[in-house]
């Protein structure tokens, strides 16, 4: 007879160690579904408000583009009672004109509506410099990065490599401007002066809203607007901005100019909270927009015009 004790002796630590697995597993699967619960009250809690007056914090950072969903949080908080006054977080280099504009009018109507102040950090330049100046005031810091005033429209003209390579392109068009610039050319004649018009256009505008939201004389608004840039302490002599300081300084000026609690709690509104479970998005690193707005970044391959101030000279 086959004596199977051993074997018996040796399942009954598995089988124990199996339990134990899935006990740990449901914990686990428990303790997600809990969180994930959680993480969906608190985007709902703080899409409907909640109880009790507050400041809210809005982030611009990284690379402006337009936005849908930062329209209708900025579209809310200007009806929500509520909200006393906004914070605008600033941290970016700018980006595409059209992104710079909406964020500005979007501010404007929220600016009626509640005070407005805006915070740059390490940098505002260009779109971000433009969102700024739609705020009630601009706190930065002394070496913080601003200004930039300015638009331009990139083009490569890979014409010789191309020719290097022996490739060749062609197209049929319906009109001399229609596609162009093309990449395998240079920029010149009418497609040049007809660019340059596109670029002068948004240039005016952007320096019209400078020189009206920072009173400051067109004339003397057209000599910072070299797309030079300038460090905070620069800016209170240029007018460019208000204030040195930082969130603190902010909400000091709230209680003193606008007559806002100052221990009212700061609350985020934008970027809205990672979905998912656990907010693993959040966990592994930034949203894919976010993502996608990281690689623009790098690349810089932002099409139309752009208003952006870049560090490195190459690009």
């Amino acid at each position: 007879m086959t004596d199977t004790s051993g074997d018996s002796a040796h399942l009954i630590p598995a089988n124990a160690r199996l339990r134990r697995s899935r006990r740990l597993w449901r914990v686990l699967f428990f303790l997600a579904l809990a969180a994930a619960v959680l993480a969906i009250v608190g985007r709902f809690a703080m899409e409907q408000g909640g109880p009790g007056d507050r400041i809210a914090r809005v982030s611009i950072t990284g690379t402006i583009m337009t936005d849908p969903a930062r329209l209708k949080i900025l579209d809310k908080l200007a009806e929500d009672d509520a909200v006393k006054a906004v914070i605008i977080a600033i941290n970016s280099p700018g980006g595409t004109t059209a992104g710079g504009e909406e964020l500005y009018e979007a501010l404007g109507a929220l600016r009626a509506k509640k005070p407005v102040v805006a915070v740059i950090s390490e940098l505002g330049a260009s779109a971000a410099y433009m969102t700024a100046i739609a705020s009630d005031r601009i706190f930065a810091r002394r070496l913080s990065i601003v200004g930039s005033i300015g638009v331009l429209y990139q083009h490569v003209d890979a014409g010789k490599l191309l020719n290097t390579i022996g490739v060749n392109f062609d197209k049929v068009q319906t009109g001399p401007l229609k596609a162009e610039p093309d990449f395998n050319e240079p920029m010149q004649g009418e497609v040049r002066a007809s660019l340059q018009a596109l670029v002068n256009d948004s240039f005016e505008w952007f320096v019209d809203i400078v020189a009206e939201r920072r009173a400051i004389p067109r004339p003397a608004t057209l000599a910072l607007a070299d797309g030079r840039i300038i460090t905070g302490r620069q800016g209170i002599e240029t007018k460019l901005i208000d204030a040195i300081g930082g969130e603190a300084e902010a909400i000091t000026w709230l209680e003193s100019d606008k007559a806002i609690a100052a221990d009212l709690p700061v609350v985020d509104y934008f970027p809205l909270p990672a979905e998912g479970w656990f907010g693993v998005t959040r966990w592994l690193g930034q949203s894919a927009a976010e993502v996608m707005r990281s690689s623009v970044d790098g690349a810089m391959s932002l099409d139309g015009l752009v208003s952006l101030w870049q560090a490195n000279p190459s690009m």
